[in-house]
């Protein structure tokens, strides 16, 4: 198989080799993939980042040359742009800097000049954390496939947040829900637990981040529906005040180390 990366800011992954198929995910500057099935002018990919699969335009596909397999640096601010020579790509929240140091990526065997801000912030707690790295998507608009505050949904929100904080978790939220240890009661939870919702079948629909309690001591939880927002939290599940009802029914609390 050969290994591919990432060359513009966003690139949309499709369910099917066609423009008009569903958008499952997006793949942002610097992630890298195998290829693993050619048809036409699409490409397989099985990206390193979640092991998700999905279909990308040959055009929007680059080989790459020196694979990252650790990329433990990414861009969490929304104005580094990172001049390639032939064109300045604008880094979206969350996009890869291969091989970081110095002020400098490494593309297809250069070293490139690029000024960032990145997630490595190991000093401060996973309620820290959290709080720094979700606050950048408070608000956006929902999107399905969507990784970015430009659009995201509620599996993407969590896999980004989580992957800034050194995480790596799958891309949908029923195999999210198979990640970490069970928390048998809500009162028990932590900022960063993940909690996921059901339909009246039973099936795992969404999920969303136990955050700190408020000024009135409720539970919050962060997550994509409509838009990022931030809901009070139970037993019985998400409870939209600007709705005055429960909008999700709680299925379980997990925690991932």
């Amino acid at each position: 198989m050969s290994k591919v990366i990432c060359p513009l800011s966003i690139v949309p992954v499709r369910s099917e080799p066609n423009d008009r198929a569903e958008l499952v995910s997006q793949w942002l500057f610097g992630e890298t993939a195998d290829v693993v099935d050619t048809k036409g002018n699409w490409s397989k990919l099985r990206f390193d980042h979640d092991g998700y699969e999905g279909w990308v335009d040959h055009k929007q596909i680059l080989p790459c040359t020196s694979p990252n397999f650790d990329p433990d640096l990414r861009v969490i601010d929304q104005n580094t742009i990172v001049d390639l020579g032939d064109r300045p790509i604008p880094l979206t929240y969350g996009a890869v800097l291969p091989f970081y140091a110095d002020d400098h990526i490494l593309w297809q065997g250069h070293r490139v000049p690029v000024q960032a801000v990145t997630n490595h912030r190991p000093e401060l707690e996973r309620a820290d954390l959290l709080e720094l790295y979700l606050h950048p998507f408070l608000g956006a608009p929902y999107l399905w496939g969507g990784r970015t505050p430009w659009g995201v949904d509620c599996s993407g929100l969590v896999q980004m947040v989580f992957i800034l904080m050194g995480i790596y978790l799958p891309r949908d939220a029923s195999a999210q829900a198979t990640e970490g240890d069970n928390v048998d009661l809500l009162d028990l939870s932590e900022p960063g637990d993940l909690v996921f919702f059901d339909n009246e079948e039973g099936r795992i629909v969404h999920v969303g981040m136990v955050l700190t309690r408020n000024e009135d001591d409720d539970l919050q939880v962060a997550h994509a529906s409509g838009r990022v927002r931030i809901d009070k939290l139970d037993q019985q599940g998400i409870y939209n005040a600007e709705e005055g009802r429960y909008t999700h029914k709680l299925r379980m609390v997990r925690r991932v180390l």
